[in-house]
């Protein structure tokens, strides 16, 4: 509860939720004795209550939006030019109230944006994907990108990005996109880099953030009078990369004094035998002990049956109703029973294949009240 003076009468008053009370109504509800006294005093512990219960959102929280974004800013530092230069913003939606994003824009030319989805429901997460136009533009490019929400309330959110683009090196292609491979093969791609400044630069080293990403860097000619020196980036997807989707950036490591890092983006569908969708289930808000159904749809190239469907932290409040018999698509309903406890809730479902070392995986997560 919260006092204010009135602007007009002068008189002070208590505002409990939506509501509110002149103050001498607040007084007198403590007025009284026995019985009356008890009824009275309950009430006004239940106004108390109310006022400090979370708020749902409303036009007077200014940044309520903005609460939701991962991070304020993107700063992709220092980039080559044609590079692949993306970034995926996350955010998550925290509140009760289903959220909907109206627009997204970008202010420069230089940069682009787009939501992954735009109506996210309670805890459900997305993201805006930021890119840089590394063609077109060189140098120091500064811009913003602007997302607008209608519902709840309207808002608008301002993410500034940044990134500085080199003249001296150039990448072609702008990254080793891979496209949908399948699982248990190895798979190579070949950059070429491009620099034309100091005729004693080098490319010392190449650093990948992953075991099953190999990077290997060759010379292939420099001309020193010239100051020009050209590169061959392979870059090899090894058998062990797991299935799905991989994002990744490969950094390779110059003798430049002041910018020696330059990233390369790494991006693959790794396709196996069976396949899972959806891979994400948000939950959204579920009260303790509600029940929450949903169908997977589980994919092979050749018919197959499934052995389980299991939470991979072992919570046993999972139904799966399976088939006995091999097919090359099934249809999974599910049952989820929400935790005897409230707070943010995040697992897998771990999905095994009969006669097969093959698992597969899906994230749930959500938030549960009392």
């Amino acid at each position: 509860m919260y006092f204010q003076r009135a602007a007009k009468t002068g008189r002070r008053i208590a505002r409990t939720g939506g509501s509110v009370l002149p103050i001498k109504e607040v007084l007198f509800l403590m007025k009284g004795d026995g019985e009356m006294f008890a009824i009275r005093a309950a009430v006004f512990a239940f106004l108390l209550a109310l006022s400090s219960a979370p708020s749902m959102v409303s036009a007077q929280e200014s940044n309520w939006a903005a609460k939701m974004f991962e991070k304020q800013k993107v700063d992709f530092g220092v980039v080559a030019r044609a590079a692949d230069t993306r970034y995926r913003l996350k955010l998550k939606n925290i509140y009760q109230e289903d959220v909907h994003i109206s627009n997204v824009r970008t202010t420069c030319g230089c940069s682009a944006a787009s939501p992954s989805q735009t109506l996210l429901k309670s805890a459900e997460e997305a993201y805006i994907e930021i890119k840089m136009d590394t063609e077109k533009f060189m140098r120091r490019k500064d811009s913003n990108v602007v997302i607008t929400f209608d519902a709840p309330t309207f808002a608008e959110v301002r993410i500034p990005i940044t990134a500085y683009i080199r003249t001296d090196v150039v990448i072609n292609p702008g990254g080793a996109k891979f496209g949908s491979v399948s699982k248990g093969e190895n798979h190579t791609k070949t950059l070429e880099i491009a620099y034309a400044g100091r005729p004693d630069w080098v490319i010392k080293d190449v650093k990948s953030p992953r075991e099953y990403i190999d990077a290997e860097v060759v010379e292939v000619s420099r001309d020193e009078n010239a100051g020009l020196a050209n590169y061959k980036l392979n870059v090899t997807l090894s058998e062990d990369a797991p299935a799905g989707l991989i994002r990744e950036e490969l950094m390779m490591i110059t003798d430049d004094a002041n910018s020696p890092k330059v990233p390369v983006l790494v991006e693959a569908q790794v396709e196996s035998d069976y396949t899972v969708t959806p891979e994400v289930v948000p939950l959204g808000t579920l009260k303790v002990g509600e029940e929450k159904s949903f169908r997977l749809v589980v994919k092979g190239r050749s018919p197959f049956k499934i052995e389980a469907v299991k939470c991979e932290t072992d919570y046993d409040g999972l139904e799966a109703n399976l088939t006995d018999s091999a097919r090359p698509v099934h249809v999974v309903p599910v049952t989820l029973r929400a935790p005897a406890s409230a707070g943010s809730v995040e697992d897998h479902l771990v999905i095994k294949i009969a006669d097969s070392e093959e698992t597969l995986k899906v994230r749930i997560y959500g938030e549960i009240i009392e």
